[in-house]
C-alpha cells in the first residue's frame, strides 16, 4: 500500500497528519503548541514581573524576584492574612455565642415544660371535686396532645422563621472560614518565605553586544542555556562549571575569598532554553472530543 500524502483526499486510510490536521482546524479535541523561545522569560526576569531585574535578589529555593516586587508580595500577603484572621476570629465569637444561645433556649424550654406539667397536676386535682376520673382524664389528654400539635409551643416560636417578617425570613448560611495561614508563602516554590531570607544578586554585565551579563569568573556569557549558580557569600553569579572546575576544589569565593559550604552555592532557577531536553516547552488545553 502506498503512503498516504499530506493533501491526499481520495485514500481510504485517514491518517494521523490528517487527524492532527482536522482537529486543529475544528476546535474539537486537545489542543498542543510548541512554545518558541519569546514565551519563555529570561534567566535574569522576575518571576513576578517577568521585566529585567533593577535590583535582583533570590530565594533560598534559587528564583529570582525583583526586590520592588517581592517586597510589595510579601506585605500583601501579610495584610491579606490579617484581614482573614480577624473574620475568623469574628465568625469564632459567632459561633460561642450561638452555643450560648442554643443553651439558654433548652433551659427555657426545659422551665416552660416544667411550669406546665406543675399546671396540669394542679389544674387534675382541683378537677378531681366536680368531675369524674374518666372525663379528667380525657381533657388532660386532650389539652396535651394539643399543646404538641401548636407549633408556637415549647419554644418553637423563635425557631421557625416568618416567611411575612423581613427580620425574620429565613436565610443560608455562610461559608464556614477555616483558619488562615498567618506565613507568606514563595509564589513559584509554595514554600515559606520572610524578608530576610532574600540573598541580594550582583550581575556581572559585559562590555559588548553579545549579551547582557557574564560570568564573574570566567567571564562566559549567561543566557538561558546556561546552568548558573549564585554564591552566597558575595552575590556573585557564575557558571555551573565553573563551580564544578574551580570553585568545589578549594571551597572558596573568587570575589571575596571568604569560605563556601554547598549550602552557600544556589543554583539559579532558569527559564525555558528551547531544547526539549532543558524544558518541556509544549502547552496543550482539553477541549470536548467529537465522537463517530
Amino acid at each position: 500500500m502506498t503512503r498516504h500524502a499530506r493533501n491526499n483526499t481520495a485514500g481510504a486510510v485517514y491518517s494521523y497528519h490528517e487527524r492532527q490536521r482536522d482537529t486543529k482546524t475544528s476546535g474539537y479535541g486537545t489542543q498542543r503548541l510548541r512554545l518558541a523561545k519569546d514565551s519563555i522569560k529570561d534567566f535574569d526576569a522576575c518571576n513576578l514581573t517577568l521585566q529585567p531585574c533593577r535590583h535582583p535578589v533570590l530565594t533560598p529555593e534559587g528564583y529570582l524576584y525583583d526586590k520592588e516586587s517581592i517586597l510589595e508580595f510579601i506585605i500583601h500577603q501579610k495584610r491579606e492574612n490579617a484581614r482573614k484572621m480577624k473574620e475568623y476570629e469574628k465568625q469564632k465569637k459567632l459561633e460561642e455565642k450561638e452555643i450560648i444561645d442554643k443553651a439558654n433556649e433548652e433551659i427555657m424550654i426545659k422551665t416552660e415544660r416544667f411550669e406546665k406539667m406543675e399546671t396540669n397536676i394542679i389544674s387534675k386535682i382541683a378537677s378531681k371535686a366536680s368531675t369524674s376520673s374518666a372525663t379528667s382524664t380525657t381533657n388532660i389528654n386532650t389539652s396535651t396532645v394539643g399543646s404538641g400539635i401548636s407549633n408556637m409551643c415549647s419554644g418553637r416560636d423563635k425557631q421557625l422563621p416568618s416567611f411575612w417578617v423581613p427580620a425574620m425570613t429565613p436565610q443560608s448560611s455562610k461559608t464556614k472560614i477555616k483558619k488562615p495561614e498567618t506565613s507568606v508563602y514563595c509564589p513559584m516554590s509554595g514554600k515559606p518565605l520572610k524578608a530576610n531570607q532574600l540573598i541580594e544578586v550582583h550581575f556581572t554585565p559585559t562590555n559588548d553586544t553579545k549579551g547582557k551579563y557574564k560570568c564573574a569568573v570566567t567571564h562566559d556569557l549567561l543566557s538561558n542555556s546556561v546552568p548558573c549558580a549564585v554564591l552566597t557569600t558575595s552575590g556573585a553569579v557564575v557558571t555551573m562549571e565553573c563551580v564544578d572546575k574551580l570553585i568545589k576544589k578549594d571551597y572558596l569565593d573568587p570575589i571575596n575569598g571568604k569560605s563556601l559550604k554547598d549550602k552557600d552555592i544556589i543554583p539559579l532557577q532558569r527559564g525555558g532554553t528551547g531544547y526539549a531536553a532543558a524544558n518541556d516547552l509544549e502547552a496543550q488545553v482539553k477541549r470536548p472530543v467529537m465522537m463517530a
